[in-house]
């Protein structure tokens, strides 16, 4: 396997590790906002509609980008912010603010990501290096939901964001090595 596969690998999985420990408990911590379920189905929507809307222009850009990984740095970069904004946020308004910046985040990196993937694929593994990805990804939201109810559980959700967001710089920190290459 590729040095970058394991590497965008490895990143991807500290990231969905991240956004997963959060993920089932989420409206209890809307609620802690002074939010309620329109609250958290808004929030998450912005989140998704602002990736949705994005990843369509932003990829059809990235297509003629000279460095993918600068993007993808520049995508983990924005999306470690919007973790370390949970720490601040204070009322549901907050809350849509951060889930915007989490959209924008993970719009810029995936397609820049996919896209390093799929070209480092190596012939004949394309199935089972995707499913390799599919399975981290899997495994990582499920591990990271049960330690996530634990800790918020335990610490609350202040230690939890603060989690969230050291994880997350630890992707960050492992996408830079993208950057160097073999020659």
């Amino acid at each position: 396997m590729r040095k970058e596969l394991k590497i965008l690998l490895f990143a991807s999985a500290l990231f969905t590790i991240s956004g997963g420990l959060l993920g089932p408990i989420y409206a209890v911590f809307v609620e802690q906002i002074g939010g309620d379920l329109l609250t958290a189905g808004g929030s998450y929507s912005a989140f998704a509609i602002s990736m949705g809307a994005i990843i369509f222009f932003i990829s059809r850009w990235e297509d003629h980008v000279k460095h993918q990984e600068k993007m993808v740095i520049i995508g983990l970069t924005l999306s470690s912010l919007g973790f370390f904004g949970y720490l601040l946020v204070q009322s549901p308004i907050h809350l849509f603010i951060i889930q915007a910046i989490l959209g924008i985040g993970g719009a810029v990196w995936i397609p820049a990501s996919d896209s390093i993937y799929s070209k480092n694929l190596d012939k004949g593994k394309f199935a089972s290096e995707w499913g390799l990805w599919d399975s981290i990804y899997w495994i990582s939201m499920g591990l990271s939901a049960s330690i996530g109810g634990f800790l918020a559980n335990i610490y609350g959700f202040r230690f939890l964001f603060a989690v969230m967001f050291f994880v997350s710089l630890a992707g960050l920190i492992t996408s830079v090595f993208l950057i160097y290459k073999k020659k």
